[in-house]
């Protein structure tokens, strides 16, 4: 009974010890967290944005790591996804399947801490840097066509890349030394998208563009500010569409620095 007293009391003294020393880890004085966050250069984040906007499936991890007091390299992977296209019904073009989507993401950013501006050290506050993302798609759709010259299936590869360039301003919070919560404000930069679409089957000039036009609107919807156009020799040659436009890039990601 003695022996079991001891281990109990022993037991006790060790999870206040714990509990004192995680109570102290939170109030210790900035100073002191200031001198200790140097040591921790590592920062594992998930990008929990993008997933809000595009689809549930749209996961991205990145790796941000501390190059000098004031700079930091970052690196993003993960799959990227968009929703099922929503249509419209009674069109003469509506979608009957849409299936094997596949798609990743890898982007690149660099960033300048505000020395003037914050009072810690990267990856602490303010930040300024360029960026560069890539992002491929891919669907298969089978579509239902039902105009004066076909009726019918037809099935489509659908091919979309995105890189996008530009620079970024954002804020990033560092929270009991390990927890970060980093908000890219604002990320002016030029999109460069294209599209590529294959058909399984001939189709009139008149049913082709309206196909095409659909696959546009498409577009359109998931990335407002694209102007693709699916007219010319050069498109219903190739199947292939390309632009250039501005976008914005903004996201929030949640982190654990080490």
């Amino acid at each position: 009974m003695i022996h079991n007293s001891k281990q109990i009391l022993e037991n006790m003294l060790r999870t206040m010890a714990v509990f004192i020393a995680l109570a102290g880890s939170l109030t210790i004085p900035c100073a002191a967290q200031k001198d200790s966050v140097k040591t921790l250069k590592n920062n594992i984040r998930v990008n929990i944005t993008n997933p809000l906007i595009f689809s549930p499936q749209y996961n991205i991890i990145g790796y941000e790591r501390v190059i000098t007091d004031h700079q930091t390299a970052s690196i993003s992977l993960g799959r990227f996804a968009l929703r099922k296209f929503k249509d419209i019904e009674g069109d003469s073009v509506g979608i009957e399947d849409q299936y094997h989507d596949k798609g990743f993401n890898v982007s690149f950013d660099y960033r300048f801490y505000l020395k003037s501006e914050n009072r810690h050290n990267a990856p602490r506050g303010v930040y300024l840097g360029p960026y560069y993302a890539f992002n491929y798609f891919s669907r298969e759709i089978t579509w239902d066509i039902k105009t004066s010259s076909f009726t019918g299936a037809v099935n489509t590869n659908f091919d979309f890349t995105a890189n996008l360039i530009g620079l970024q301003m954002g804020y990033q919070f560092v929270i009991w030394n390990r927890l970060t919560i980093d908000m890219i404000l604002i990320g002016p930069g030029l999109w460069f998208l294209k599209v590529k679409t294959g058909f399984d089957t001939t189709l009139s000039p008149e049913d082709e563009a309206l196909l095409l036009e659909k696959i546009n609107g498409f577009v359109k919807e998931k990335f407002p500010a694209s102007d693709l156009v699916f007219t010319g020799e050069n498109f219903e040659a190739k199947k292939v569409a390309k632009t250039s436009t501005a976008g914005l890039r903004y996201m929030i990601n949640i982190g654990f620095r080490f």
